[in-house]
């Protein structure tokens, strides 16, 4: 298990809640201390009212992302670069709650978890893998895609500033 410092939120980016309420998404920043670990953000993701649960979307250092999702007491995460792991308590977190042992010093970055955890929602497994292969892009960019493919792409852009002036 990943031990948590008072550090272990240094080098976000952002991280975001949505959440679709009697039908329409909604976005919220979510509060950093609740970013230690897949427990706690999942934690905090249950507070939020949304038909069918809510998505947690944290970016680290323009390095990699983690998504959360959150329904009842189901909890399904994916992370977008297993090789973070070494260095991010939050990515470490995520290979432990995924039962998945460290990476070796010579793996290459590849996604670890579910990549159909949104697939319900409009962007099935095989479209996530597709964006997760695109290493050209940044975490917000992917991040931007995937929002934009379930439905709140305006609202995710305005929250992270991806929106043009």
């Amino acid at each position: 298990m990943v031990e948590i410092t008072d550090g272990n939120t240094d080098g976000i980016d952002f991280a975001l809640a949505a959440y679709r309420e009697e039908g329409v998404w909604q976005v919220q920043e979510l509060v950093h201390d609740t970013l230690g670990d897949v427990e706690t953000l999942s934690h905090a993701l249950r507070r939020f009212p949304g038909d069918g649960g809510a998505v947690g979307l944290v970016a680290v250092d323009e390095d990699f992302f983690v998504i959360v999702r959150v329904a009842g007491p189901l909890t399904r995460v994916l992370l977008s670069d297993i090789t973070a792991s070494d260095e991010w308590e939050l990515a470490g977190s995520v290979v432990d709650f995924l039962g998945l042992p460290p990476p070796e010093d010579d793996d290459e970055q590849a996604p670890a978890g579910d990549l159909d955890l949104l697939g319900d929602l409009g962007l099935p497994a095989m479209d996530m893998a597709i964006l997760l292969d695109d290493l050209d892009l940044y975490p917000d960019e992917t991040l931007s895609e995937v929002a934009r493919r379930i439905g709140f792409g305006e609202a995710f852009d305005d929250a992270v500033g991806l929106t043009s002036a």
